[in-house]
């Protein structure tokens, strides 16, 4: 009798209960940002982000006429969603909802040297030149090819 009490009960709270839910919303000003989490685009500011782990995330913002800003930020997991008290929080529908507000900076217009530009490209052709996988190898093939035969008369 206990038992099937204790199991209607827990099918009860299984089916009644919601699921935890986690939401990142994410704003920048400018607005438009494009925004990566952990080197994955996930979209564009303003935005809310369904995340599943809490942890140290990457972050970086990229907006034409704007800096590029990367940075990282921790996501603490709170009380309840630590261990075992986890189950209970995602089963009764606990909700994490958290915030991160970027701004972003000008991006600095200066003109590209064209003498610099030419003499980055030389270098890097130079070290291209000298990478292990670029040098002719010193020795020929051993193989010979194969010598046609000649038509019989």
């Amino acid at each position: 009798m206990k038992f099937t009490a204790l199991v209607i009960c827990s099918a009860f709270m299984l089916a009644t209960g919601g699921c935890g839910q986690r939401t990142l919303t994410i704003t920048s000003q400018p607005a438009g940002a494009l925004v990566y989490l952990n080197g994955e685009e996930v979209g564009r500011t303003p935005m809310k982000y369904d995340f599943d782990n809490y942890g140290d995330y990457d972050v970086t913002l990229r907006k034409e006429g704007y800096q590029t800003l990367k940075t990282h930020r921790d996501l603490k997991a709170p009380l309840y969603a630590w261990p075992p008290l986890d189950l209970f929080a995602d089963m009764f529908g606990a909700k994490d909802r958290r915030e991160w507000t970027f701004e972003l900076a000008p991006a600095e217009e200066r003109a590209a040297d064209p003498q610099e530009l030419i003499a980055r490209g030389i270098a890097t052709r130079d070290e291209l030149r000298s990478s292990k996988y670029t040098r002719v190898p010193a020795t020929q093939p051993t193989t010979q090819p194969v010598p046609a035969t000649q038509p019989a008369d």
